[in-house]
């Protein structure tokens, strides 16, 4: 199953929370596994926040941002081309959604994902509303 994976639900696979092991078993079904360039910007910077909260240690981020990389060399990584920004642009047109997360779902798309996996209900219904199947985590 080609599975898409949103920045904020594929977060859960490195930084435990509710949803982890939802996304875990679903990372471990998936046949292949896509993200969107801005994914791992977006993971470091979560990641980052989290160090600056204090609620993620510096040894704990080497040790999820190596396993992000590691994890991510058979992922497809898909591009914002002109194709997905216009997609993008006629999903912020018909839904209430920020530019990331439309970036998101317009590459889920694109790369005809047969499952898009997101923790934001706002994306979550976008993307059904774009006629994906959706799972929110």
């Amino acid at each position: 199953m080609n599975t898409f994976f949103d920045s904020s639900a594929f977060a859960k696979r490195y930084v435990l929370e509710e949803g982890s092991q939802i996304v875990e078993d679903i990372c471990i079904e998936t046949s292949s596994l896509g993200l969107s360039i801005i994914c791992v910007p977006e993971l470091i910077s979560a990641f980052n926040r989290k160090i600056r909260e204090k609620s993620l240690t510096p040894d704990d981020y080497y040790t999820v941002k190596t396993r992000l990389i590691e994890e991510i060399e058979d992922a497809i990584i898909l591009n914002i081309t002109p194709s997905v920004v216009n997609t993008s642009i006629t999903l912020l047109e018909s839904n209430n959604l920020r530019a990331m997360d439309s970036l998101h779902i317009a590459c889920a798309i694109e790369w005809h994902a047969e499952l898009f996996v997101s923790s934001d209900y706002r994306q979550i219904e976008a993307a059904q509303n774009a006629g994906l199947t959706v799972r929110f985590v």
